[in-house]
């Protein structure tokens, strides 16, 4: 039986990830950790009362880092579900992970159709030059670009050295018009509007053709199934990994 604590459970994400836990086989919830009306306000009180095989971290960019550093350094495996991480902090949790033969798993979206769109991303960059990221999230979201924005563009620089080719130079009569300039020039413009849940269109562009490629979150139900097969990998391997593409 995998024990499971779930940090930021009172939030839209947390709720649904203890409801997926509660319904599934091999799992249980033995700490439900927010600093709103948890059972308990951090990790340490929770690592203090219970034993955690594996903690799942939906909270907020500001606490997300320190909060997996403490795990790797008290024996927790964690999977984390909170964006917001530079490159640096991404690459020292990869490095601890190692040093500890501890699991981290760090995705910036476990819903496989939107996996999917990463990958599918990732395959048209070898066929075109130009291309633009369009994200669009609920107006409670506080970080931008998305995570998933990010880790699709570093996916697709991959593939391409310059996704801005044969454009003029541009003059911005407004500042941010032209959204921010990610790996290898791609532009990732970022939406926060009310009516939204996560969507994520990238644009490819060629002389006489558009290519879009869009998927669209409806609920939080369609993050679980990669949430629990994250749990189970990080349990069972002990390894870290960045993308939920790399355990499909």
């Amino acid at each position: 039986m995998i024990k499971i604590a779930v940090c930021g459970s009172n939030g839209k994400m947390g709720q649904e990830v203890v409801r997926a836990v509660d319904n599934a086989d091999g799992m249980t919830i033995v700490a439900k950790i927010d600093i709103k009306d948890g059972e308990f306000a951090t990790i340490k009180d929770a690592k203090n009362s219970v034993e955690i095989d594996v903690l799942v971290d939906f909270t907020q960019p500001k606490s997300i880092y320190e909060n997996a550093l403490y795990c790797l350094n008290n024996n927790i495996n964690i999977v984390i579900g909170t964006t917001g991480l530079n490159d640096s902090q991404i690459e020292e949790l990869k490095n601890l992970s190692e040093e500890k033969g501890l699991g981290c798993l760090i995705a910036p979206n476990f819903s496989t159709g939107a996996v999917l769109m990463m990958k599918f991303a990732q395959m048209a960059s070898k066929y075109f030059k130009n291309a633009e990221i369009i994200e669009l999230h609920h107006n409670q979201k506080k970080d931008a670009p998305s995570g998933t924005a990010v880790k699709t563009a570093l996916m697709m620089s991959k593939e391409n050295p310059d996704f801005t080719s044969g454009n003029c130079p541009e003059v911005e009569t407004i500042e941010g018009a032209r959204g921010a300039s990610s790996y290898n020039n791609i532009h990732i413009h970022s939406v926060r509007m009310p009516g939204y849940i996560a969507s994520q269109e990238v644009i490819f562009g060629a002389s006489g053709q558009i290519l879009t490629i869009r998927h669209d979150s409806m609920n939080r139900e369609c993050y679980m199934d990669g949430v629990l097969m994250a749990v189970k990998h990080v349990y069972e391997n002990k390894d870290f990994v960045y993308g939920l593409e790399n355990i499909l």
